[in-house]
């Protein structure tokens, strides 16, 4: 422990730092720690890094998959869940198709199985590498709401895929309605596990005497719970976390108060940040260790290379195939949700670019080294560490191939310039908070009227709101004021509620604003 403790402090302290690097040379962090841990894994002298499968499975997934079920737009996973869907399960499934047949028929040694077992490993896209990338860029929420709500699902689709391969592989066979059953339960179960937990876990809020510190210290443990129970039933625990973070995020304002809702939101910001950069680091520490597998196996570097750059171009490749059959489905099935461009040639462009955000990262890696070494007769896996090379190898290629050119081509292209459907951001900022004041002006005015007259105080109040001024003396404030400016900053949550309900409106605007009233609130419980 006393060896690899400076490591691991080491491990973190680099993170910081290359994220900071990474910010001021406007690119993603995730590439800068990948190529990071490439080049340190060849410094002599550091400890080989064997990580447990379970380790991220377990430790890293649930904790990630929650905190992006937190952050993203239920709104807009709904409006475009058509889309997301067909990303998540069907274009996972062919893209796992494609790379089986293309495995089978060009690499040796490689069954249908395997290829669907390589298939569901490298299959799911990364949502922390194409959020991290999409930063430095403007872009529609619509595509925001698809890449972001496609992360969230596409990771149990694969696993899914995944898991049917690796028990074909073991047993030599493949039972189509065995395998239907048991998709079927694996996603009904852990969606159904992640909502029950979901509810209990917000009435236990609600109902016992917590604090800030212990409804931080839930929030943390709720999500292993999630997965674990629903692994331990074989259904997927990564819809369990999934569909039990939705559940709870749309219900954040009814049973976490604002210190709570600020003090995690600072907590689970930190915690997922560490827990990105170690897995990042961790995929460029691995190459050591892999290659030397392909050593032992006796195959060419270079020609585990080639078969590594045949598979990112087969993903690559079905990805923006798949982009533009979803682009044609809609246009014939569903127009009126279509996103409009300002020309035919932008519109056609979208699903190239669509296409190419598919970078891979933590669920790859977690799948590739979850594989057994061993069958169940004892014999060695077939092709293990070939596979193992196969996606590092696209892990590297398409973070640091797309996730470079990515902002270029966006820029470059013009093409989210002008986009019709997307109301002014700045607009609409402005818009929401003048409603904002002329419903509390109102409020103020019609149910606190007795308050306010002959109360210098609060005439003061009423206006600063009025003439959209900012108060500057706090001393007049007593216990009956603040209990009503409390009243005011909830009636204010519940308006922004109601105005999220415009498909108009963004909901990260309305988040930004929710999170500025908690401010305002714990700044008035310290007057």
């Amino acid at each position: 422990m006393h060896t690899i403790l400076p490591f691991l402090l080491a491990m973190v302290a680099a993170i910081v730092l290359l994220e900071m690097w990474a910010t001021k040379l406007r690119i993603a962090y995730p590439i800068l720690l990948v190529v990071a841990g490439l080049f340190i894994s060849f410094i002599p002298g550091l400890p080989i890094v064997r990580i447990n499968p379970d380790l991220i499975f377990f430790i890293f997934l649930p904790p990630l998959l929650f905190e992006a079920s937190w952050t993203i737009s239920f709104k807009e996973m709904k409006k475009w869940w058509r889309i997301i869907t067909s990303f998540a399960f069907l274009v996972v499934f062919f893209t796992a198709l494609s790379v089986a047949v293309v495995a089978n028929y060009y690499i040796p040694g490689f069954t249908i199985a395997l290829g669907f077992l390589l298939g569901g490993i490298v299959s799911p896209p990364d949502a922390v590498s194409t959020g991290a990338i999409t930063r430095f860029v403007k872009i529609p929420k619509s595509t925001s709401a698809i890449l972001e709500g496609e992360s969230l699902l596409n990771d149990a689709s694969s696993l899914i895929i995944f898991r049917f391969a690796l028990v074909a592989v073991g047993t030599g066979q493949f039972i189509w309605q065995d395998a239907a059953t048991s998709f079927l339960w694996m996603v009904l179960g852990g969606t159904g596990i992640g909502l029950l937990l979901a509810w209990i876990f917000v009435e236990a809020h609600k109902r016992l005497p917590t604090d800030a510190s212990s409804d931080m210290a839930l929030t943390l443990i709720e999500p292993y719970f999630m997965y674990w129970a629903a692994e331990q039933l074989h259904c997927s625990g990564v819809l369990a976390v999934v569909s039990g973070g939705l559940f709870m995020s749309a219900r954040r304002l009814t049973f976490l108060n604002s210190s709570s809702r600020i003090r995690s939101f600072s907590v689970w910001e930190s915690f997922v940040f560490i827990l990105n950069g170690i897995v990042f680091l961790i995929i460029g520490l691995e190459l050591p260790e892999i290659v030397e597998g392909l050593r032992t196996r006796d195959i060419p570097l270079s020609t585990a290379i080639g078969y590594g750059v045949l598979i990112t171009v087969v993903l690559i490749v079905a990805r923006i195939i798949s982009s533009y059959a979803a682009m044609v489905a809609t246009l014939i099935f569903r127009p009126g949700v279509a996103p409009r461009a300002s020309s035919s040639r932008r519109r056609w462009l979208m699903p190239l670019l669509l296409g190419w955000t598919g970078m891979r990262g933590v669920v790859s890696l977690a799948a590739a080294l979850a594989i057994p070494s061993v069958l169940d007769n004892g014999t060695a896996f077939p092709q293990k560490h070939l596979i193992l090379f196969i996606t590092f190898v696209v892990i590297l290629l398409t973070l640091v191939v797309q996730g470079l050119t990515l902002p270029f081509i966006i820029r470059r292209s013009g093409l989210f310039e002008n986009f019709l459907n997307e109301e002014d951001e700045e607009q609409t900022r402005k818009k929401m908070k003048q409603g904002l004041k002329q419903h509390v002006y109102h409020l103020l005015k019609n149910k606190y009227e007795h308050e306010l007259n002959g109360h210098a105080g609060m005439e003061k109040f009423l206006k600063q709101w009025e003439e959209r001024a900012k108060a500057t003396d706090d001393s007049w404030m007593n216990e009956n004021t603040k209990a009503i400016f409390i009243a005011v900053l909830e009636s204010q949550r519940q308006y922004l509620t109601e105005l999220n309900k415009d498909p108009k409106i963004d909901e990260g605007i309305i988040r930004q604003q929710l999170y500025q009233i908690d401010l305002e609130e714990e700044r008035l419980k310290t007057i």
